[in-house]
């Protein structure tokens, strides 16, 4: 069975740097991050498969670095320079689907945590 557990959510100045952190059990392929804003559509940040290969949402990309340890079964989301507009709801979300792209598009994935909350303050 899979199991995500978020941490590492936080209200930080823009501009600074903040790392959220996924807690997994069971083995999928595609793993990545999303958030929300009350009342938008649920994006996708990033993802990345299983081989290390990671893909981002343009308007993270160059700022946010995805990344897995298989070992520890923590999945990361380095984020940096943050903005206002990356204040959020922040979801780990995992998937045994091989298309890493579309999972990250399209919001296909079969399991998800309960969010951490990121709140950036200009």
């Amino acid at each position: 069975e899979v199991q995500l557990v978020e941490s590492g959510g936080g209200s930080v100045q823009a501009g600074e740097s903040l790392t959220l952190s996924c807690a997994y059990t069971g083995v999928t392929y595609c793993m990545g991050w999303h958030r929300q804003v009350p009342g938008k559509k649920r994006e996708g940040v990033a993802s990345i498969d299983n081989d290390g290969a990671t893909r981002y949402a343009d308007s993270v990309r160059g700022r946010f670095t995805i990344s897995r340890d298989n070992a520890k079964k923590v999945l990361y989301l380095h984020m940096n320079r943050l903005k206002p507009e990356d204040t959020a709801m922040y979801y780990c979300a995992a998937t045994h689907n091989f298309d890493c792209y579309q999972a990250l598009r399209y919001g296909n994935m079969e399991y998800w945590g309960k969010g951490t909350l990121v709140t950036i303050s200009s």
